[in-house]
């Protein structure tokens, strides 16, 4: 999951469907044989072999792809008002709930930017088995950090970045002070030369965005084949 002007990707492969599960409309990515080249980030996730899942927690009234363009009047605060932290979370929940009436012991996490809110969310509960955020919006550093330690037992990846007001060098020094040492596996990876929103698209004629982009990417696989 992910938001904002930095972070927002469209688009959907034929492989991919959409489906309820829990009552909740989901974008789902299952594994293929034929390898593309072009894809969403579900997509990347699904080639590498893991069935993806994207809830939609905003009930259908998504920020149009358009809206931070110059020159358009979209109304962030009041759309925020509509789709409070609490009120999207509880389609996520109805989701994991769901998946593990079906039978699956083990869910990954991740979350990009708005969803690295959530991905903490469901750590909080011990609802997942790993976590993994890159570059995260809406988290309260020291305060969530902490909270993520004393309660949590996913392990936990943060990719981060050179420029992010949402979570800046401060915040991930703190991190990296807290979660050191946590017994149940703690990295945090920095992407020189990279802002807020690399992780999921980008200026990928830059040789630095372009590697904090895969690079990212094939860190969040790899913590997920390790811990998962």
């Amino acid at each position: 999951m992910s938001f904002c002007k930095d972070c927002i990707i469209l688009g959907m492969r034929d492989y991919a469907n959409l489906a309820k599960i829990g009552g909740v409309d989901c974008y789902v990515a299952t594994p293929s044989i034929d390898y593309l080249t072009e894809k969403l980030m579900a997509d990347d996730f699904a080639e590498n072999g893991f069935k993806t899942v994207i809830p939609d927690n905003f009930d259908g009234d998504p920020v149009p792809a358009d809206a931070m363009d110059p020159g358009k009047n979209f109304d962030l605060p009041g759309w925020l008002r509509l789709h409070t932290i609490e009120k999207s979370q509880a389609p996520l929940d109805s989701v994991v709930s769901e998946l593990k009436s079906q039978g699956i012991t083990s869910i990954g996490a991740t979350g990009y930017c708005y969803g690295g809110r959530f991905v903490f969310n469901l750590a909080f509960q011990n609802a997942i088995s790993v976590a993994v955020c890159s570059h995260p919006s809406f988290l309260k550093a020291p305060d969530d950090l902490k909270k993520y330690k004393e309660t949590s037992k996913e392990p936990l990846l943060i990719n981060t970045c050179t420029v992010d007001q949402q979570f800046p060098h401060s915040a991930q020094e703190k991190a990296d002070e807290i979660f050191a040492p946590f017994e149940y596996g703690y990295r945090r990876v920095y992407w020189e030369g990279c802002t807020h929103g690399f992780a999921v698209r980008g200026d990928m004629n830059d040789p630095k965005v372009k590697a904090g982009k895969e690079s990212s990417f094939k860190a969040a696989v790899e913590w997920f084949q390790t811990n998962l």
